[in-house]
């Protein structure tokens, strides 16, 4: 197989060999529903919604893609009671702001959101075999925590290429009842008043975070799957944890680990804490074209750090308007509705994204082939600004990133249809133009084009007719 991405567990780019010949299976570590997403929390989603479209588009492979939800922890707890809501409430709300979210950017419903709740018997299980293999213990205070002896597992560390230690004593639970202040909960008893608890054979409690991940992944994908996807901060101790009690658990688990990098804003990591978030709900409600802002996000390559601001919005519509401006073109273009579309990646597309997903370098492809559609249609060569169009809805297909989807239209709510009858008002007023130039009445053409002018938008004459877009500094 031609793609190659980069494994974090080895630091290599290594070929993707599916485990099961035709099908690959992906688990991307979802949401936790404490608080509702902004726009870098969504970046993980974008990277590997592009994945799993080009492993469908590109290779024609079966994906199966998991993207948990994770409905209980501390911080969910601990928020929702400073609140005064019941914890599931608090949940289940943000949860459905994620969801929100994706489907404005476009993201592509996985094949299975699981959420930890519903899967605390398969956690339960999983400690057993944990306990029984010698890697895990119950703390002897009788709080009814369960740890993960990490001095039981040479392997701990192989993930992050950390020394034992070299490392910060886990912080997920009471370290009186640790045999060493690094071993990490499994099983986290419950405290006297707590709201969420379940019952097993340690006593009340609930699961530890790492091990939710580890029992939803064997239930969805099996004891091995090819990739597990996540951000930068999920590599330690989220990652690291899970793959030492799933393989201690006698899981083979991931073949291959991605991460994608974080979003910044003034050069540091959005985190609530910095109170430089930007809430998805809220960009886009400040008029914020969702197409757009999957844009921002989804260009770079999935690896690298985005430093966003508004001006990285603006960029992005204006990428966007070379792209729409041409389409638009095509499909007015005589013969442009008897062409049959077929899917066609040029080969500099295709060996980007072979190459770790090197999105930049397929959007450059995307814009070469823009410039070279243009200049057929200039030529008056249907034929070739045809293909060339048909190329450029392959490609935006697999970035998410295509004008002419309808969801886009759903997405963008009112804001969408606002678009749509702008584009029908200018070409009203561009027939009225040409109808005046025809009649050699130039005053009245000259107004309307210098009324669109100073509403920022461009008229350019060409051999098929009057275009319009978005002037360069409107």
């Amino acid at each position: 197989m031609s793609l190659r991405l980069h494994d974090t567990a080895t630091g290599e780019l290594r070929e993707l060999s599916p485990l099961v010949p035709g099908e690959v299976s992906v688990y991307l570590c979802g949401a936790t529903v404490q608080a509702p997403p902004h726009i870098g929390h969504v970046r993980s989603g974008i990277a590997f919604d592009v994945l799993a479209r080009w492993l469908e588009a590109g290779h024609g492979l079966r994906v199966t893609f998991i993207r948990n939800v994770t409905d209980v922890d501390d911080k969910i707890l601990d928020k929702s009671a400073a609140a005064g809501v019941p914890w599931w409430a608090w949940a289940s709300r943000h949860e459905q702001a994620f969801t929100r979210a994706y489907d404005a950017l476009g993201v592509r419903r996985p094949t299975y959101e699981p959420r930890a709740t519903g899967h605390v018997t398969e956690m339960l299980e999983m400690v057993d075999e944990i306990v029984a293999a010698g890697h895990a213990y119950p703390a002897p205070d009788g709080s009814g925590d369960v740890y993960f002896d990490v001095r039981s597992w040479p392997d701990y560390g192989s993930l992050t290429h950390q020394s034992l230690a070299d490392m910060e004593p886990a912080a997920d639970a009471d370290p009186r009842g640790k045999r060493d202040p690094r071993d990490f909960a499994l099983w986290k008893g419950a405290k006297e008043g707590e709201a969420a608890s379940w019952p097993s054979r340690w006593g009340r409690g609930r699961p530890g975070w790492h091990l939710e991940c580890s029992a939803m992944a064997r239930r969805y994908l099996g004891r091995a799957f090819d990739v597990h996807a996540g951000g930068l901060d999920l590599r330690f101790p989220h990652h690291e944890n899970e793959q030492a009690q799933s393989r201690a658990a006698g899981d083979a688990f991931a073949t291959t680990w991605l991460h994608n990098g974080w979003v910044t804003v003034g050069g540091e990591k959005m985190s609530k804490s910095l109170g430089n978030s930007l809430v998805v709900d809220a960009v886009l409600a400040s008029g914020a074209r969702p197409l757009a802002l999957r844009y921002a996000l989804g260009t770079a390559h999935y690896r690298s750090m985005i430093e966003y601001s508004p001006e990285h919005l603006v960029e992005a519509g204006r990428a966007l308007e070379r792209v729409e401006g041409f389409l638009r073109r095509a499909r007015q273009a005589p013969g442009a509705a008897d062409a049959a579309f077929t899917m066609e990646f040029p080969a500099a597309f295709r060996a980007a994204l072979d190459d770790d997903l090197n999105v930049p370098a397929a959007v450059a492809v995307v814009h070469e082939t823009v410039r070279a559609g243009n200049t057929a249609l200039d030529a008056g060569d249907g034929a070739a600004a045809q293909a060339a169009a048909q190329r450029v809805v392959a490609m935006l297909d697999v970035l998410g990133l295509n004008p002419l989807d309808p969801q886009w239209d759903a997405a963008a709510g009112a804001s969408g249809r606002a678009e749509q009858a702008l584009d029908q008002l200018v070409a009203a007023e561009l027939v009225r133009r040409q109808a005046a130039r025809e009649q050699r009445d130039f005053a009245t053409a000259d107004g309307v084009r210098d009324r669109l002018a100073g509403l920022g938008i461009a008229v350019e004459d060409t051999p098929d007719g009057a275009r319009w877009s978005w002037a360069e500094d409107a």
